[in-house]
């Protein structure tokens, strides 16, 4: 209204008041707008509750559109609350001061236990006044920074991950400073460089001119370089230096001001690259021989039907050498009727499915002959089909044989149904919901009731009251596919009675096949025998061996599948020319078998058999070169102090072993302190009298003992007599095997030495081992070398190898060939000794223990020596007595390598012994 209008309203007219009216809805409306089309986020909260009275669209979007007008925040918004916000709301409320926050984080969760939305928001809280001047509501108002936030945080972990790249990349990286006289480029300064450079030189070269390390560096550097100094244009080559020995890939570039005439370097060691692409070069021509060496027909189709690879087969199968079958179209080569045939599995691996089918495919002369024939889909990088694989192969004597397999299986079945119904044992057939499927006659003879009458009940109506429980755990391993052998337990009989059934049941196909002996009578003998509690231990003893089997059969068919996987796999990709993806699966075939020779070792370590490598060896100094791995492994909570003594003796022992006995020592002091306390490890120098002798069955003389103490719960003196025995533990089913200080007590009876445990209930236990102590200087540096680095061979130096595996023979061939010696072979003893016995050159005899022939390779070479007694041995074995090595000690020039081993350690020790002499 007009500044000027009347006070009496009733001076206006109607038309001034409508119009008036319609003024202000105007106005209204347009401050709605405003509020809603707001970039910023508003919402006005009433009263101490903080409830909505109002909120814009802004605001809506940035709680995912939740109904919260007329609620307080607590209730609309749990998730705010749960975060601290409705805290703050509170604070302003009675403070009545503002609150403003930058790049507050919100997570959002629309619905409980959906997604989080995680949200940064820049925003205040703004406390409105009444009349009064007292606090009645808050005025919230911000901005969603999320985008700029997440940008921020992005960049900075950017910045960190580029200087972590830079320090940590292989490629090596430099910023030189060029030296010029006119215009030509004559030396330059090495101003920064990464770790990666300095290790490819081979010397801290920030700050020096080339000159001074590499002053025979060709000129090509010098004008490359230079011209990217005075033109600013890139460069990018491949070289190699005659200086360093190496291929490289280099790329420069001018940096900062171009008077300053900087380069920055990017160069990459390209040599083993340029030696695969010439190994692959080579495997190609090797693959050609072998597809065509197969007797399997073999080519590449490509999307277009026509062939791209034909490998020599094509002259039996199409009677056509493989050349002018490339280049022609598949329609071409067939017949009408083998294209009809052939067409709907065209159709099928075009679209990408492998598909396997058979024709009839007489030969030349009309011969009868089956194909089996595979195509298998090849993808381009974008996963399009761009052509199929043809595997033909003739499969008439397969399907004779597999006729015949049909035939004997028929007539098995028909002799099995015989044996079910014959059989004195119980056998059985059940489901997993409880219920017996099929029982042989046995059953009702051995339990009285009709086959119909057992499968009527749950098998559990029939189980004695107190093996229920067993018999239910037993069933839970059969529904996780665990073969439950010699498991125990009562059936009632007819009569009321109870009768033994001991069960060997194993699961498959979804159902539990078991054979079943009564045992009653034997139960009844074995408790009227004085010695039933040591019979009893004894089985399960047996059983723990069983499930150790069991696990290390699976454990090995898990490696050896990825062994064999990735072989597949590397066959098949050299079989398409992709060569790149052969080092990931040789390193995954590599990977395997290290972790099945670690799990070998494990085994014979248990068994007191391993085959231990003994070395002169400083004790304290594998403590000390362990101490950060036991320290991680313990955890905080654990105190690790290590006392070594001054002057302590070396020992000679199979340094790996006594590392792993020390952190199974560790690890076990540690699980007897769940809530901390302390580790001591102390080394001391040990005089063992006769008395000493006595009590810790040791010969008399000299020892030095490594004890680890810890203040945990101590043991029992009845638990202490069981520790050092297989299998047992005190540890929870499924957190121990029981088998830690059975390898410990192992590998020191094994060593000459010998285990102790003092130990008190609620004070702590303290295992001491005791090594005998070795008069000679401790090895300090074991140093291993790569396969190229070893020196080659002299001339006509000759190496025989004996074992009866053959492919050992030829790893090992393979190896000293390349060093350059002359290799004679021999698959057993006999043959190794006529060798030896013969006036053939022999520097060195390489020989496994165990050979075929009468004599093992201990008695072989000490044989070979009465003939050549300056004869150097290596022996190589993946398991042997240690009777037969001499337990661990072996003559001057001998030496043993425990398979599997790595190919550099093998060269390395055929040279040192070679050498020696």
């Amino acid at each position: 209204m007009p500044a000027t209008q009347s006070s009496d309203l009733e001076t206006l007219t109607r038309e001034d008041l409508e119009a008036e009216v319609r003024r202000l809805r105007a106005h209204s409306a347009s401050l709605a707008q405003m509020f809603e089309q707001a970039p910023s986020f508003i919402a006005l909260l009433s009263g101490p509750e903080h409830r909505f009275t109002l909120t814009n669209a802004a605001y809506q979007r940035t709680i995912d559109d939740r109904d919260v007008v007329g609620r307080t925040v607590a209730e609309a918004l749990p998730d705010a609350a749960a975060q601290g916000y409705v805290d703050l709301l509170n604070e302003v409320f009675r403070s009545g001061r503002t609150y403003r926050a930058t790049g507050a984080r919100f997570d959002v969760q629309a619905i409980p236990g959906g997604p989080v939305n995680e949200r940064y928001l820049d925003f205040v809280y703004q406390p409105i006044t009444d009349a009064g001047g007292q606090v009645s509501g808050i005025f919230v108002e911000g901005h969603d920074v999320t985008e700029r936030t997440r940008a921020e945080i992005a960049l900075r972990e950017s910045e960190a991950r580029y200087r972590t790249l830079f320090e940590s990349i292989e490629v090596g990286f430099c910023i030189v400073e060029m030296k010029f006289e006119d215009t030509r480029a004559v030396d330059y300064r090495i101003v920064e460089a990464n770790p990666a450079f300095v290790r490819q030189t081979g010397a801290d070269v920030a700050g020096k001119w080339v000159s001074e390390f590499a002053p025979n560096l060709e000129r090509h550097w010098f004008d490359t370089y230079g011209q990217v100094a005075l033109t600013g244009e890139p460069a990018h080559f491949e070289h190699y230096a005659d200086v360093f020995g190496r291929w490289f890939d280099v790329r420069a570039l001018r940096t900062g001001d171009p008077a300053a005439h900087r380069v920055a370097i990017f160069f990459s060691d390209i040599t083993e690259r340029r030696r695969v692409e010439q190994r692959a070069e080579a495997g190609e021509r090797e693959l050609r021989l072998i597809a065509d060496a197969l007797q399997v027909l073999i080519a590449f189709i490509g999307a277009d039907l026509v062939y791209r690879f034909a490998n020599k087969a094509y002259e039996d199968w199409f009677f056509l050498p493989p050349e002018p079958v490339v280049g022609r179209d598949v329609r071409d080569l067939l017949t009408p009727e083998a294209y009809a045939a052939c067409e709907p599995f065209l159709e099928r691996v075009l679209a990408g499915e492998a598909v396997t089918f058979e024709l009839d495919w007489p030969h030349r002369d009309g011969r009868h002959r089956i194909a089996e024939i595979r195509y298998l889909p090849r993808r381009d990088a974008d996963g399009r089909v761009d052509g199929y694989h043809v595997f033909v192969q003739d499969v008439t004597a397969r399907k004779q044989t597999e006729a015949e397999l049909a035939r004997q299986v028929a007539a098995r079945t028909a002799e099995r149904d015989q044996v079910w119904q014959a059989s004195s044992d119980l056998l059985c057939v059940a489901n997993f919901a409880g219920y017996f499927i099929s029982l042989n006659p046995a059953w009702a003879e051995a339990l009285g009731w009709s086959e119909a009458e057992m499968k009527a009940r749950p098998f559990l109506d029939f189980v004695h009251p107190d093996d229920v429980g067993p018999t239910m755990k037993a069933a839970a391993g059969l529904a996780r596919g665990e073969a439950q052998l010699t498991f125990e337990n009562r059936y009632r009989h007819r009569d009321g009675s109870y009768v033994w059934l001991s069960w060997n049941a194993v699961p498959r196909d979804g159902l539990i096949y078991a054979s079943v002996r009564d045992v009653t009578e034997i139960k009844r003998q074995a408790e009227a025998l004085a010695k039933t509690e040591e019979a009893l231990r004894q089985s399960q003893k047996m059983e723990a061996v069983g499930q150790l089997t069991g696990g290390l059969a699976h454990d090995f068919n898990n490696l050896l599948a990825g062994i064999s996987g990735s072989l597949e796999l590397m066959q098949t990709r050299m079989t398409q020319g992709r060569m790149g993806d052969l080092d990931r699966y040789m390193s995954v075939a590599q990977g395997a078998a290290k972790r099945a020779a670690a799990l070998t070792h494990r085994l014979l370590a248990f068994s007191r058999r391993q085959t231990l490598d003994p070395k002169p060896t400083n004790v304290n100094r594998l403590v000390q070169d362990m101490e950060e791995l036991i320290r991680r492994t313990v955890g905080p909570a654990i105190q690790l102090e290590v006392v070594g003594l001054a002057g302590l003796w070396p020992a000679l022992i199979d340094a790996g072993q006594l590392e792993n006995g020390l952190l199974n020592l560790c690890i076990n002091a540690r699980d007897a302190m769940p809530d901390g306390g302390r580790i001591t490890i102390e080394t001391a120098n040990k005089w063992i009298d006769d008395a000493g002798s006595r009590r810790h069955d040791l010969p008399p003389g000299q020892y030095l003992s490594v004890c680890v103490t810890d203040t945990g719960t101590g043991m029992a003196p009845d638990i202490v007599g069981k520790v050092f025995e297989p299998f047992f533990t005190t540890k929870p089913t499924g957190e121990g095997t029981g088998l830690g200080l059975s390898m410990v007590y192992g590998f020191a009876r094994q060593s000459g030495g010998q285990v102790r445990i003092y130990t008190e209930v609620g004070e702590g236990t303290t295992v001491c081992l005791y090594l005998p102590r070795h008069y000679g200087e401790a090895d300090e540096d074991d140093v291993s070398r790569r396969l190229a680095e070893v020196e080659r061979a002299g001339q006509g130096e000759t190496v025989l190898i004996v074992d009866d595996e053959p492919s050992v023979r030829m790893l090992v061939t393979e190896v000293l060939e390349d060093l350059g010696y002359t290799a004679i072979e021999a698959a057993d003893s006999v043959a190794g000794l006529k060798v030896l016995q013969s006036d053939v050159r022999i520097d060195l005899l390489v020989t496994d223990v165990g050979l075929p022939g009468g004599m093992n390779g201990r008695q072989m070479a000490d044989a070979g020596r009465e003939r050549r007694p300056d004869l150097k041995v290596l022996f190589i074995t993946g398991y042997a007595e240690n009777a037969v090595l001499g337990n661990g000690y072996l003559r001057p020039g001998m030496q043993v390598l425990t398979k599997p081993f790595v190919l550099e350690t093998l060269a390395t020790r055929i040279k040192d012994l070679i050498v020696e002499g």
